[in-house]
């Protein structure tokens, strides 16, 4: 049985500090993620920024919710790295981003009050530079349009399976 109802919105969320080059990457992304899904009215994106608590509204009335930040794997930069439900760090466990923990807080108080999205996948990538400077480093700049494709896959597979 699919759980994908499409009368309901399939929300993206960008999070990451502008100030320090790919920490970014959730916002930068968004311009070309408003362009894939322009014409889409049940995808809502939203700029997180380094908001914390203050998502916890539109992370609980996600049943679908896809999340995007710059994620320290120890990979390679610029390496895209998909993390599926559990495999997220909810509040315990290695800090994945360099403001994660604001985040965590948000998927933890969202899990307490059992409120937490059926469907979460986190899109990230591993910064190469988090030096000041409010534009992505060259090699994530050059992935970015590879990472919001996975972003529109996603969105495609839960659309599919309805």
């Amino acid at each position: 049985m699919n759980s994908f109802n499409p009368e309901r919105k399939i929300t993206i969320i960008g999070i990451g500090n502008t100030l320090y080059q790919d920490e970014g990457v959730g916002v930068h992304i968004l311009p070309l993620l408003e362009e894939k899904f322009r014409n889409d009215s049940m995808v809502e994106i939203i700029e997180g920024s380094t908001d914390g608590m203050r998502l916890l509204g539109p992370v609980e009335d996600s049943s679908h919710l896809i999340i995007i930040d710059a994620i320290n794997a120890g990979k390679e930069g610029g390496a895209i790295i998909t993390l599926i439900g559990e495999d997220i760090p909810a509040y315990y466990g290695v800090k994945m981003s360099i403001h994660q923990l604001g985040f965590q807080e948000v998927l933890f108080a969202a899990k307490l009050r059992e409120r937490y999205p059926k469907h979460i996948v986190m899109f990230g990538m591993q910064p190469t530079s988090l030096e000041l400077g409010i534009e992505l480093s060259q090699v994530n700049a050059g992935r970015l349009q590879q990472l919001a494709d996975k972003v529109e896959d996603q969105v495609r597979q839960w659309r599919d399976a309805s």
